[in-house]
């Protein structure tokens, strides 16, 4: 058993570091909505915006490459297993290199379904095209480098993810800036500076592997890595987590396709606003990653005792962390816009929408939180299942409170971050917090 200090020391060497490095991945979002913003239509911003909204798309549908591994490296850390450690990175890396190239063979088909689901003007729609065939190419890097991320976390090391994502967020905004203020690009400039800087990671990524962790690796052998029984949960945990995330990504294309059935204004202020929510969302999910790691480790190791004071503990630091946030945001939420955008007009408009901005950060706190704690545990059918739930309820939410515009679509999405929370509140007693369950 580990005192309550122990653990709080557990949490901040691990939530800190993916803070750090969650912060840079909003912080790339909203320099490519500073440089778009500063052109000479809204057109370029919505464009952007639907270019991020599909490779979320598809990214976050395999995100199960990250967070599937991470909870299953953590429970084999745990378990005294490095082997099995080194052979869930190379099953997560083959499904990685397998998946990129099926993207990149159906990249057409898949801009040409995107962009039709997503209503929008021809202005917005060309440009969201140029953008995606360029970005598409970073593929094969950025699922490789779930896989790493997935391991390094559940190897309980933060610091490497953390080096990792500053320093491709940090050349991709460098390169954003000289494509498109120096160089004159526009949307194939941001695009352009995405591709490169997942390069530079995936081979910084193999680089730090091989130096820390070289010695948990086997020969590659095929028989090892699919053997059938490890490769079917792995699977059927990805195949959950695929359904929950393409839902909860689902919900957010759609809030962004219902932005730009309102009008390209709309879907402009809606893209800044949703810089907010990402500013947020990715420091508290510091906290939902140091879940996935300590509570995999305390499943491996069969430690029911700590692994319920991490839970309590992480909720503590959590919402402690969202209430400041709130404070940031009350404080300097209107000051920010002007880092957005410098047209005056879009400004005044976005104003009246940051009430949702400033309540987001303790009310989306527990819907985090649970996807970590889950996601650690690997009891990744209740996420499955509580998200289908939450989607639909959130899509009947924006067909009644559409009536009200744009307040009405931010109601729905709040709704949606509510519904999820509570439905995971209420099963945790049954699925995490019973002996027998956490180790059937």
């Amino acid at each position: 058993m580990l005192k309550s200090n122990n653990i709080n020391k557990q949490i901040v060497k691990l939530a800190f570091p993916n803070i750090i490095s969650n912060f840079s991945i909003p912080l790339l979002g909203a320099v490519d909505t500073a440089l778009m913003g500063r052109l000479e239509t809204v057109h370029f911003v919505g464009a952007v915006g639907i270019g991020g909204v599909i490779f979320s798309f598809i990214y976050w549908g395999f995100g199960f490459l990250r967070m599937a591994t991470t909870g299953l490296t953590a429970q084999a850390y745990g378990d005294n297993n490095p082997t099995e450690c080194g052979l869930l990175l190379q099953r997560s890396l083959s499904i990685a290199l397998i998946g990129s190239l099926l993207l990149l063979c159906l990249q057409w088909v898949l801009a040409d379904l995107s962009l039709a689901l997503i209503e929008t003007s021809p202005e917005v729609d060309q440009l969201a095209r140029t953008y995606f065939h360029i970005r598409i190419y970073a593929a094969p890097a950025t699922l490789c480098l779930h896989a790493f991320h997935g391991v390094f976390l559940g190897l309980q090391n933060a610091t490497y993810p953390m080096f990792l994502t500053i320093v491709v967020n940090g050349i991709n905004i460098v390169l954003n800036l000289v494509f498109v203020n120096r160089l004159g690009m526009k949307v194939e400039g941001v695009a352009l500076a995405t591709v490169i800087a997942q390069y530079v990671g995936l081979t910084l990524a193999i680089v730090l592997f091989l130096f820390r962790y070289k010695h948990i690796l086997t020969t590659w052998k095929i028989q090892k890595i699919l053997a059938f029984s490890k490769l079917k949960r792995f699977l059927s945990i990805s195949n959950d987590i695929f359904i929950r995330t393409l839902c909860l990504v689902f919900s957010f294309a759609y809030f962004t396709a219902k932005s730009a059935e309102l009008s390209d204004t709309y879907l402009a202020i809606n893209t800044i606003l949703l810089q907010y929510i990402n500013l947020m969302s990715y420091a508290i999910d510091g906290f939902a990653f140091a879940a996935e790691s300590m509570v995999g480790k305390y499943k491996g190791a069969k430690n029911v005792f700590n692994l319920k004071r991490t839970i309590r503990l992480i909720f503590l630091w959590a919402f402690l962390f969202g209430g400041a946030i709130m404070f940031i945001f009350l404080l300097f939420g209107e000051n920010l816009l002007h880092f957005f955008t410098d047209k005056p007009n879009l400004i005044q408009q976005t104003k009246p929408y940051l009430i949702w901005i400033v309540a987001a950060p303790v009310i989306n706190v527990a819907a985090y939180i649970w996807d970590g704690i889950y996601l650690g545990a690997t009891e990744s059918k209740v996420l499955r299942n509580s998200m289908i739930v939450s989607m639909l309820i959130f899509l009947c939410a924006v067909h009644l409170l559409m009536f009200y515009g744009n307040h009405g679509l931010w109601g729905a999405y709040t709704l949606l971050l509510v519904t999820r929370g509570l439905l995971l509140t209420a099963l945790a007693p049954m699925h995490l917090l019973i002996k027998n369950r956490m180790y059937d």
